[in-house]
């Protein structure tokens, strides 16, 4: 795989600057933002990155090599594209750019009930090796259909979504616009005039939509009337009467989002779950709660090796990713880094930021003269 980059962009702050200025406020707000006053947002990333790693400079390191084993599967790299919610608002055409891209590189994509293409159309890009997020319906009826097609798709690995059992207090999305039901003001319409680029991607690949979830609802409801649907057709709140019905449907991997506790973890422990991603939603959810990097710690000592621990949420860079590992994580998924990058460089973004996390990490584990992912445990420093 070819590892080259845009030169210009080499550091995903500068990703993030150079998204910023090419899509409409409103779309950048509801990225970059957090719930309430974003303390978790900010704290997750900084927490993250108090972790120091130590160098053995003069061990008998030969090469480093960073592909892992998940579920089956080796991997290329031991991180992944985290599911996000309404992608081809912030860059059309954006969950395709970014399956396609992790397909490429080996990576998993993990598409989202909620993002903006299909469960069918992410397969087909990916040859049925994409992951698929289910937003747990308030039907029983609807969740086994979704199921089904998911399972009809290939996908190897469902993740059920445990940490948005209410919507979280967004002010800036309240102030744009973009809380349920959405609505379009004066202000956006001027702030996408300001952003052709966008206007004419979007005005290409069309207005974004809940791609899984059209064909359950009327085709003549506007932007409001979508939103209000979707809003009264999920029910986030899970429980273990609400997920054991889902393992004895879903024969594949199942794995559970969300969890920040280690009661939660010995939960899907005990029905049975194969996985769980350590998260808190990227600090959107609940700014009074711990940062993910601290539930991580104390779930991998008590649990490491009773069910495959992963992590999201603050994690940003290859450092960020070589810091969440060895602090026990197994695998690490990351979100905003990657829309930044499809927001900012557009077709080209999903490769580019792909290659500078392989080239950051790469470099981390041979400056502290780490073989195996699995061995950056042993290159933490305690504190």
């Amino acid at each position: 795989m070819n590892l080259e980059y845009n030169d210009k962009y080499p550091a995903i702050d500068d990703l993030r600057e150079r998204a910023k200025k090419r899509i409409p406020r409103f779309a950048f707000e509801y990225l970059d933002g957090g719930c309430n006053e974003e303390v978790n947002l900010h704290k997750n990333t900084a927490e993250i990155r108090a972790v120091e790693l130590k160098p053995y400079y003069l061990s008998k390191h030969i090469a480093s090599d960073m592909r892992t084993e998940l579920f089956g599967h080796v991997y290329d790299a031991p991180f992944g594209i985290a599911p996000v919610g309404l992608q081809g608002l912030m860059w059309p055409n954006s969950p395709e750019i970014l399956a396609k891209a992790a397909f490429e590189h080996n990576i998993p994509f993990v598409l989202s009930t909620v993002s903006t293409a299909s469960i069918e159309r992410i397969s087909e890009i990916t040859e049925g090796r994409a992951w698929f997020q289910l937003y747990h319906p308030a039907e029983n009826k609807l969740r086994d259909d979704i199921i089904k097609r998911a399972e009809s798709a290939h996908c190897p690995v469902l993740v059920i979504l445990s940490d948005v059992p209410t919507f979280g207090y967004r002010p800036r999305d309240i102030r744009n616009g973009l809380a349920m039901p959405p609505k379009m003001s004066v202000k956006n319409i001027l702030q996408i005039i300001g952003r052709p680029n966008w206007a004419l991607n979007t005005l290409i690949h069309g207005r974004p939509k809940f791609e899984t979830m059209m064909r359950y609802f009327s085709k003549n409801m506007d932007i409001k009337q979508l939103g209000k649907a979707m809003n009264e057709t999920f029910s986030g709140r899970l429980n273990e009467e609400k997920i054991k019905p889902i393992r004895d449907m879903w024969k594949g991997k199942l794995v559970l989002k969300g969890v920040a506790s280690e009661e939660d973890t010995e939960m899907a422990i005990r029905l049975g779950l194969d996985g769980i991603i350590v998260s808190n939603h990227g600090g959107r959810q609940l700014d009074a709660g711990q940062s993910t990097i601290k539930p991580l710690v104390n779930i991998v000592q008590k649990y490491k090796g009773q069910i495959k621990i992963m992590m999201d949420s603050g994690i940003r860079t290859g450092p960020d990713v070589a810091r969440t590992l060895a602090s026990g994580a197994e695998f690490t998924f990351l979100g905003r880094s990657f829309m930044y990058g499809v927001a900012a460089l557009g077709d080209e973004g999903g490769n580019h930021t792909i290659s500078i996390l392989k080239v950051q990490l790469q470099q981390i584990m041979e400056q502290i003269c780490c073989e195996q992912v699995s061995a950056f445990p042993n290159h933490l420093i305690a504190t």
